[in-house]
């Protein structure tokens, strides 16, 4: 666990790799992880704890699927819209007291829910709730990735991220227990509870300073490495969002992982719907059955994180070879399962075993983005990251999956929805074609902005 100092620490300062592993120990760098991961993990809690109510809801309010998978769906809208404004604020503003904010923002929006009297006011609730959330994983990515190694970085940010997976476990099995026992209100006010603790803990957390990015772009930088130091300016906006944008590599990898999670949020916002309709189980126990497969991409997100470092160390591009693989083998395994069979034994160990490689991009499609942006722009890149994710990936899969489920029933809906995978993985291995040459060019403009910064940081201490 990191041990917190109640006296104000300097920031840290990257090196030329966009790291400042080498000015921390490694237990710090790890238990400021566990920390960043707890967070995360009530963030999705908070986000998920709705499904189980899905039953409660439908009875006590009359509505629709479509109306049900909208409040999934407004919460990844929401944070689309505020993703950018939020990641900007972190990288200027500083990654910690953003994602301090953030986590008491959702915390509160998730008390909120649990006193609605209405449809219209739990949607506005979950709405704020989304707004919460936008600056959360863009930060946590960007801090994270200056406390550990490049060679560590997709493993990490997977790690990072599968919070995502392991909170909606605990959303779904520790929703469907608490719904059954206490009712949905209580349920949703107990656990806004512990992200609100967290994140106030959090504002002890060091910093790193951020590195300033030449106002002509990296490609200036490098020009001028050599001779005389010139001012250094903050770049506009738009030269930001040119950055972040223009490599191949980060393009592909924006497509695809919107691609994929439209599956994934499909499936982890559906499933104990579906199996509560189609088996015949109560709320607690579909939700304990979705939860297996749930935990499956929790542990698919690290495992796929591992092996895409160490197959990068062999070669750079395999890093989004391994997503462009396991993306096209959840597509199979999903579309065989609800399309070509009937539910049953057969059909659910497909879904579960479905569920390991359909979290397979959640943390090597961002870890890839930061790899080809600028240092002082991951927050930002990480922001663009989470809004594509969750404006054509996230807030579609349910409420797309819902409208199909009302006109033609959730099994076909669930059937149709992985051919999205499909291609994810074209997208990933497009990336993967593109990432050597952009993963060399932002090294070089990157040690060439970088170094003057922290010279000069050196020397004033």
């Amino acid at each position: 666990m990191v041990r917190l100092s109640w006296r104000r620490e300097p920031p840290l300062v990257l090196d030329t790799s966009g790291s400042a592993a080498h000015l921390i120990s490694r237990r710090y760098a790890w238990g400021v992880f566990a920390m960043t991961f707890a967070l995360a993990v009530t963030d999705y809690v908070d986000r998920q704890i709705i499904v189980s109510a899905f039953p409660y809801l439908k009875a006590e309010w009359g509505l629709s699927d479509t109306a049900l998978g909208a409040l999934m769906s407004v919460v990844s809208i929401v944070i689309a819209v505020a993703a950018l404004p939020t990641a900007r604020m972190a990288d200027r503003w500083g990654r910690v007291k953003t994602i301090s904010a953030m986590g008491c923002l959702w915390s509160l929006a998730t008390i909120g829910c649990a006193v609605s009297g209405n449809y219209a006011q739990l949607f506005a609730a979950r709405a704020l709730l989304g707004a919460g959330e936008a600056g959360y994983g863009a930060a946590g990515g960007a801090l994270l990735s200056s406390y550990f190694s490049q060679r560590l970085r997709a493993t990490v940010l997977s790690a990072f991220l599968a919070a995502g997976p392991l909170g909606a476990v605990l959303g779904v099995l520790l929703g469907g227990l608490a719904v059954v026992h206490w009712g949905w209100r209580i349920s949703l006010a107990v656990f806004g509870i512990p992200g609100l603790v967290l994140a106030l803990l959090f504002l002890r957390v060091r910093d790193y300073r951020t590195p300033v990015l030449a106002a002509e772009g990296p490609a200036g930088a490098e020009k001028r490495a050599g001779g005389a130091r010139t001012a250094m300016a903050r770049p506009g906006m738009w030269l930001t969002l040119r950055e972040v944008v223009r490599p191949r590599t980060a393009m592909a990898c924006y497509a695809g992982g919107a691609l994929n999670l439209m599956v994934l949020s499909t499936m982890y916002t559906w499933l104990p719907s579906y199996l509560g309709r189609a088996y015949g189980l109560a709320a607690d126990r579909a939700g304990m059955w979705a939860a297996m497969v749930i935990l499956a991409g929790f542990i698919g997100a690290i495992s796929s994180g591992y092996l895409a470092d160490r197959r990068a160390a062999v070669r750079p591009a395999h890093k989004l070879v391994v997503p462009s693989v396991l993306t096209a083998v959840t597509a199979v395994l999903l579309c065989t399962a609800l399309g070509a069979l009937a539910p049953g034994g057969l059909q659910f160990a497909l879904i579960l075993v479905a569920g390991f490689p359909l979290a397979a991009a959640l943390g090597t499609a961002p870890a890839a983005v930061i790899d080809v942006v600028h240092p002082s722009l991951r927050a930002t890149a990480g922001g663009v990251v989470v809004l594509v994710q969750n404006l054509l990936g996230l807030a579609v899969g349910p409420i797309l999956t819902g409208w199909l489920s009302d006109g033609f029933g959730l099994q076909t809906a669930l059937a149709i929805m992985p051919l999205f995978c499909v291609a994810a993985a074209a997208a990933f291995w497009l990336g993967s074609r593109t990432y050597d040459r952009d993963l060399a060019a932002v090294t070089g403009s990157a040690s060439a902005a970088t170094t003057p910064l922290t010279r000069e940081t050196e020397l004033n201490g």
